[in-house]
């Protein structure tokens, strides 16, 4: 196996191992679904770090796993340093949204990272115009183009505050990169 394709694919089996340990050790304990986000209290800043690696139960954690692989999968056709970023980016700045203007609950669970990568993929295929990703950001409204139902609120045990924060993180992450990119082109051209 090429090296380039092994090191994504250890990564992915590493973050799968991470997410399955952790939901082993709440589902033992039960004691770490207290480290989410709490919107608008001190104690629950922590979560915006920590609530993505976090489920409220195993069917919560495999209704996340199988999106969170695939579209990381896909992000990963490039560096996994920009991988490491993006993701990084929408893990804090949607749990800082979420912190800041979620509802009052515990908000735990990977959607918002979800919602962040399928909002960067799509985006990256807009500013970006290269062919790849295109393809990329055309296979994702193909096959996760349902998530945007996720996007309203119709059941109150889901953080829609998490989906909608991690789509427009990601689309402005996707933006943002775009911007410094031409930026960086411009200047060196003169």
């Amino acid at each position: 196996m090429k090296p380039w394709l092994s090191q994504r694919i250890k990564l992915l089996v590493i973050l799968s191992g991470l997410l399955i340990l952790i939901q082993i050790i709440n589902s033992l304990t039960g004691a770490l679904t207290h480290f989410g986000i709490i919107p608008r209290r001190f104690d629950g800043l922590i979560g915006i770090v920590f609530a993505p690696f976090i489920h409220g139960s195993w069917g919560h954690l495999l209704s996340n796993l199988p999106p969170l692989l695939v579209l990381s999968a896909l992000l990963l056709h490039g560096r996994i340093r920009d991988y490491i970023y993006a993701s990084m980016f929408i893990i804090m700045t949607s749990g800082l949204a979420v912190w800041l203007v979620g509802r009052y609950a515990v908000h735990v669970g990977a959607s918002g990272w979800i919602f962040g990568l399928w909002g960067l993929l799509i985006a990256q295929g807009f500013f970006r115009r290269q062919i790849s990703d295109i393809a990329i950001a055309i296979i994702v409204l193909f096959y996760f183009g349902a998530m945007a139902a996720g996007l309203l609120p119709v059941h109150e045990y889901i953080s829609t505050e998490s989906h909608i924060a991690g789509a427009l993180s990601g689309c402005f992450y996707a933006w943002w990169i775009n911007h410094k990119k031409n930026k960086r082109n411009i200047s060196t051209k003169h």
